[in-house]
């Protein structure tokens, strides 16, 4: 892998919501392209992001961008997270149980099910849930919620299985599990401690997330680290765990089709794990780790940087063939594509 300098951050670009008030987060610098999607041959838009790869050691072997900034990793930081619920004294009964605590699974009925019976083993029912009602993430399924007139549930939430699990740690401690969510908890501060000390730095910054519960913010690095550290911890051990949960049902940590239920179907112990708002993480024993975010925090262009990131992990570009770039159409046809950026290819 070669080395390359992030580039030195920008003055911060301040909109009108900021100018005038103080702001915990830092400025945003300028970053490089990492997508670009193509029309026609005519250059349509570009994804601007930063990018980090680690060896196995925790140390950066590749960058682009500024990845020493705070960012809020979203559910990037759930497999690490998960570890916590371990630590407690939580005791899964299946791999499955583990796997959907560390995962943002998409609604089906399996998902739904599994995160019921983690309520169920610790006494509690789905009213105990934290995290607020949704519909499916799943087309099929959310269809036929609508053509029935199901109304959103909280097992439908795709942070289900993490607050199963988290009130589930919660009863094998002696925790309550009223305010689980409050930062002053002893799980959230425990879970608090546990990221930082995986990432090897201090939490940059605690919100609120989309599922109500605190997030964490650390550098695209320290995310990377983290991760990568599951797959390099010993057998036995809570990390390890969590991470051959994840990498053996990996159903349970997205759904059916998501890249990151694919992903570690086709390549043999990956682990990959998405967040919100264009974070994605991904380790490989003996190998490291690689994350990302895509400033404008969409979709898009998520795939091809994932593939080009993990090229750089030293992943065989045939396994990747599917996610290195995707299609543009127009019409009834496919008139171009969105792929990795230039910086990205070496």
């Amino acid at each position: 892998m070669k080395d390359h300098a992030p580039p030195h951050a920008s003055q911060a670009r301040r909109g009108p919501l900021e100018r005038g008030r103080s702001t915990t987060s830092p400025p945003w610098p300028d970053a490089p392209v990492l997508a670009e999607v193509w029309r026609s041959g005519f250059l349509e838009s570009v994804h601007r992001g930063a990018l980090v790869v680690v060896g196995p050691d925790g140390e950066v072997r590749w960058s682009a961008g500024d990845v020493d900034r705070p960012v809020l990793p979203r559910s990037a930081n759930k497999p690490v997270q998960a570890t916590t619920y371990l630590a407690a004294g939580w005791r899964p009964r299946s791999g499955e149980e583990l796997a959907v605590a560390a995962g943002s699974h998409t609604g089906e009925d399996g998902h739904r099910d599994l995160a019921a019976t983690v309520l169920a083993a610790a006494g509690l029912g789905p009213e105990a849930l934290g995290c607020p009602p949704a519909l499916p993430g799943h087309e099929p399924t959310r269809a036929a919620w609508l053509v029935a007139g199901r109304e959103p549930e909280r097992l439908a939430m795709n942070c289900s299985g993490k607050h199963a699990a988290m009130l589930a740690a919660c009863v094998a401690a002696g925790w309550p599990t009223q305010g689980y969510l409050a930062r002053d908890h002893p799980l959230q501060q425990a879970i608090e401690a546990r990221l930082a000390a995986a990432a090897g730095e201090p939490v940059a910054a605690v919100v609120v997330d989309g599922c109500g519960a605190p997030q964490h913010g650390l550098s695209l690095t320290g995310l990377a680290r983290g991760t990568g550290s599951l797959v390099a911890a010993p057998a036995g051990s809570p990390e390890r765990a969590v991470a051959d949960a994840v990498r053996e049902h990996p159903w349970y940590v997205a759904g059916t089709g998501r890249e990151d239920t694919d992903l570690m179907t086709a390549v043999p112990g990956l682990l990959v794990k998405g967040g919100a708002d264009g974070v994605h993480v991904a380790a490989l024993p003996g190998r490291g780790a690689v994350a990302f975010k895509l400033d404008d925090g969409g979709d898009r262009g998520r795939a091809p940087v994932l593939a080009a990131g993990l090229r750089l992990l030293g992943v065989d570009a045939g396994a990747l063939s599917r996610w290195t770039v995707t299609p543009v159409t127009g019409g009834d046809g496919v008139v171009g594509e969105v792929r990795a950026a230039a910086v990205l290819l070496g």
